[in-house]
């Protein structure tokens, strides 16, 4: 297979459910939302685990953050690198800095806080199960989903609060139309949700397959828009900009990062961004 470029410019997102094409080439794939459905196939258990019993563990922030670079170190593993740069590719430390970590940390808990402060939804361990079910069986790279479960030690628990959490609180808060980045939730309070975690078999049959179409699970991607850039990185696909649908005359300076990892959605921060453009390059 004639190996694709790792930027992608313009196209058509539907109205409601992004669609483009799952390209796998190399070190990842390049999937968007399509339509077409998911056949089941068989699954494969990381180890046989014993639930783990919940009820009387804690997570620290500190604890939090170590967690969270544990997962970033394998993301970072699976970065494309350009060829065309001739310096190697640095180590994570290089380009993320702690600051950059406790933030990822404090706005996920911040999420959460806000969606049991505003909207009286605390998030409940049998949701954080769910998620985690869905995201092993839905995954289109088993591989990296493996790889952060082994971050992450193989622990239910710990795959729930620091994996699922993140991913939950954000659809969840994005469905709820709440905008708490602009608030000073007090994060700190949040507590782990209680519960006995199980270990979910990651799907083998959920990956890229050449030359295909399937589709995502996550209901938060970007609106409907048609005339963007979208860019692969090895472990995300960030779709940015173009023209509202039906195509009018208003440029957008809104996107999405998807993670075919966890088969999730995040949208992209509109602070500082770029004025509304499309058709433009990214790379």
């Amino acid at each position: 297979m004639k190996k694709k470029s790792t930027t992608s410019q313009s196209g058509f997102f539907g109205p409601r459910l992004l669609v483009a094409v799952l390209l796998c080439a190399g070190v990842g794939c390049l999937v968007m939302a399509g339509t077409l459905p998911v056949t089941t196939g068989k699954v494969a258990s990381l180890r046989s685990e014993a639930p783990a019993n919940a009820s009387q563990r804690a997570l620290s922030f500190a604890e939090r953050v170590s967690y969270q670079r544990a997962m970033e170190d394998v993301y970072w593993r699976h970065r494309i690198w350009p060829k065309e740069r001739p310096d190697p590719k640095p180590s994570l430390d290089a380009v993320m800095t702690q600051v950059q970590l406790e933030r990822k940390v404090a706005d996920y808990l911040r999420n959460s806080q806000a969606l049991e402060d505003y909207w009286k939804r605390p998030i409940t361990a049998d949701q954080l199960q769910a998620e985690m079910n869905r995201m092993a069986q839905h995954t289109k790279q088993p591989v990296v989903l493996h790889e952060l479960f082994e971050a992450l030690g193989n622990d239910p628990f710990v795959i729930a609060e620091c994996l699922a959490r993140p991913v939950l609180a954000e659809r969840l808060l994005a469905k709820a139309g709440e905008q708490v980045k602009q608030t000073n939730g007090t994060y700190g309070q949040v507590a782990a949700a209680t519960g006995n975690y199980s270990l979910p078999p990651i799907s083998d049959e959920g990956g890229c397959i050449d030359d295909s179409w399937t589709p995502t699970t996550s209901s938060n991607a970007p609106t409907g828009r048609s005339a963007h850039t979208a860019v692969w990185t090895g472990t995300e696909m960030i779709v940015w900009g173009g023209y509202e649908v039906p195509m009018g005359t208003n440029g957008l300076n809104t996107g999405g990062r998807y993670n075919p990892s966890t088969d999730s959605w995040a949208a992209t921060t509109i602070a500082n961004a770029p004025t509304a453009r499309y058709a433009h390059r990214a790379g």
